[in-house]
Order: structure tokens, then C-alpha cells, then sequence
């Protein structure tokens, strides 16, 4: 089934030196453009970490510190990759918890602006895990009906994601073929970062997802202990995380000014 698009899509998958948002780095990124007329692009770099790749994640993914040493550094690539995906929705496997907040990071550190808020996710996985709970190369299998050669291949791991998002859309009557349906329906909770230490409460508040405030509002917890935000600039969270807890403490300052300049304009029309 052809996938329903009303703008681009990106389906992307990341090999790196390991799984910490904040602290790993990307050595492969493979990107497949899907546009709404059903044309592809499609691409592949290896990226120079800047860092040592650990032996353990060159098992998994075969990707070596001599492969590349001479490749470019994702600074370098920051500009072409951001301009590829610009105005594009994002999809992938695992990719809200891990592959979106990693990129997120790359390309904060590479001094390129990323965010989300005119775009939608589609994390596949998710939808594999809540009807099937499987694996990427077992949903292959099950949906495709193939055996997923070069797992741990990004471009391999990306084609595959997109097949099996098709293939998804073919069997299940009520998974739609909607960006919006399939963004939704990909998500777990609803959150104000990427790493998810900052999620949305029923009432669409921010709120902590972890440690001695989890489930308090941001709001309530910086006026209690203003010192928290320090403590979580200068702790070892995602960029991005950093980002949207300044942006919150940011917007309580404006809302005090406001606060304040409304009482002191009903003061003075009361004198």
C-alpha cells in the first residue's frame, strides 16, 4: 500500500559508538525521502565519531575505528542532512526513544537548529511491538515475508522500516494511512523533549518523568527549588532536554512580568 502523504517523509536509521543520548555518537546515518508523488532519494554516509567505537558496538554493527577515520565528522554533514530533511515528517525503528533525540543531539552540538514542532514521528517499532512484539528482523519476515541481510546496516535497517511500515498498512484495517493516525498511534506518551525526562500531563502541563519530582510539574518544582534547573544544566542530560527546560523556566519569567504588570495597571486605576 502506497503510503498516504501530504508532505515528505524521512525514514532514517543511526549506527553509533553506543546508547546514551547525550554522551554517543553517530557513525552511519542512512536516509530514504519519500515524497507525497511517491519519488525516493536516498543516502548513506559513515561519520567520523571523534571518539573511540567501542568494540562491543562494532560487533553489532561492524563499523570500525579505520572505517572511519577519514570520513567527514557530523558537524561536516550537519548542513547537507538538516537541509534533506527540512519540511519533512520523521519515521523510524525505535526511533522516538532513540534514533530522533540522538540526531537531535548531533545536530545541537553541530550549532544546526532541530525540532519538531511542524513535524510528525512515526516510530514503526511501536506499532510492531503493539500488534506483534517482535524484532526488526522478525517483523521483516512477518510482514515481508524476507530475510533482512546486512541487519545492523543503516541503510539496510531503513529500507526495511519502510517496508514494513507499507506492509503494516496493508494488514491492519484500523492502523490508518495518515501521518497524523500513524504519528499518534507510534507514541507511547506524549513528551516535551526527545529523551522523554519531560513529559505532558492530562492537562497538557510539562512534568518530570523521573527522580524526586517525577510527575510534578516543571513549573511547580522550579518555584519550589529554583536551584533544580542548575542542577540539570550542568548535569550530564541531552541538549535538547536543556533546551526545553530553559524554555519553560523562560516563559514562567514572562508570564510573572505579565502577572505583575496587570496588577500594577488595576492598582493605578483604582488611584
Amino acid at each position: 500500500m502506497k503510503l498516504n502523504l501530504k508532505k515528505p517523509i524521512v525514514f532514517f536509521d543511526l549506527e553509533t559508538t553506543g546508547i546514551q543520548i547525550a554522551s554517543d555518537r553517530i557513525v552511519e546515518i542512512s536516509i530514504l525521502k519519500i515524497s507525497p508523488n511517491g519519488n525516493k532519494e536516498s543516502h548513506t554516509w559513515r561519520v567520523n565519531p571523534e571518539m573511540e567505537i567501542p568494540k562491543e558496538s562494532s560487533d553489532i554493527h561492524g563499523i570500525t575505528n579505520e572505517d572511519v577515520v577519514t570520513e567527514p565528522t557530523f558537524t561536516e554533514l550537519a548542513p547537507k542532512v538538516s537541509k534533506l530533511i527540512e519540511g519533512c515528517d520523521l519515521a523510524g525503528f525505535n526511533s522516538n526513544r532513540f534514533d530522533i533525540p540522538l540526531l537531535a543531539e548531533e545536530m545541537l552540538r553541530a550549532k544546526v537548529n532541530f525540532d519538531m514542532l511542524d513535524r510528525k514521528a512515526i516510530d514503526v517499532q511501536v506499532i510492531f511491538h503493539k500488534k506483534e512484539q517482535r524484532t526488526l528482523g522478525a517483523g521483516y519476515q512477518f510482514y515481508c515475508g524476507k530475510d533482512l541481510e546486512n541487519a545492523h546496516s543503516a541503510e539496510a535497517d531503513t529500507l526495511a522500516t519502510f517496508e514494513i511500515l507499507e506492509a503494516q498498512l496493508e494488514k491492519y484495517d484500523d492502523v490508518e494511512n495518515d501521518v497524523d493516525f500513524l504519528s499518534t498511534y507510534s507514541s507511547h506518551q506524549k513528551r516535551a523533549d526527545f529523551a522523554g525526562f519531560i513529559l505532558f500531563n492530562d492537562n497538557d502541563k510539562e512534568t518530570f518523568s523521573f527522580g524526586k519530582y517525577r510527575g510534578k510539574t516543571v513549573e511547580e518544582v522550579l518555584r519550589a527549588n529554583p536551584g533544580y534547573y542548575s542542577w540539570m544544566q550542568n548535569a550530564d542530560f541531552p541538549l535538547y532536554t536543556k533546551r526545553v527546560l530553559t524554555g519553560i523556566k523562560e516563559n514562567m519569567t514572562v508570564k510573572k512580568e505579565s502577572t505583575l504588570e496587570d496588577l500594577k495597571n488595576k492598582f493605578n486605576k483604582k488611584v
